[in-house]
């Protein structure tokens, strides 16, 4: 089962602001490496640079947020081509999502993905063959 990761969720494992949402967020992380099972696409790998480096409250230093998403290449980043734009306006469509949350759910069918992890959409819902799992309603063992 392959699971596709939201930025929120990766933010959220290196922000000490939330303590109990870091945790749950490093507790899904460390098990989708584990499993090698985790998903994202270059949208993710972006935000996630500029949200920790730039809106976190402290900061990561850039390097290492590089050698974050140095290690995240290993997880086969979608890439938001042609396709996948295509794929997310109907998607936004069809569901009534943002554009931005459109290009995740067709980035996540696009990497073969059942489950969407993120907090931004609403727990449980069907997006054609993905589902999303809130990953603070949730532990990651009750889906990996």
């Amino acid at each position: 089962m392959a699971v596709f990761v939201d930025t929120n969720v990766l933010v959220y494992a290196r922000d000490a602001s939330e303590p109990a949402k870091q945790q749950r967020a490093a507790d899904w992380v460390s098990a989708l490496w584990t499993s090698r099972s985790g998903r994202i696409s270059v949208q993710v790998l972006n935000e996630y640079y500029v949200t920790v480096t730039r809106k976190l409250v402290p900061g990561m230093q850039p390097v290492d947020a590089r050698a974050d998403v140095a290690d995240l290449l290993s997880w086969r980043p979608v890439l938001v081509d042609a396709d996948v734009v295509t794929a997310a306006f109907a998607v936004a469509d069809r569901f009534g999502l943002s554009h931005w949350d459109a290009l995740i759910v067709a980035a996540a069918q696009a990497a073969g993905c059942d489950r969407l992890l993120t907090e931004d959409l609403q727990d449980g819902q069907r997006l054609g063959d993905v589902t999303v799992v809130d990953p603070f309603a949730h532990h990651p063992e009750t889906l990996i």
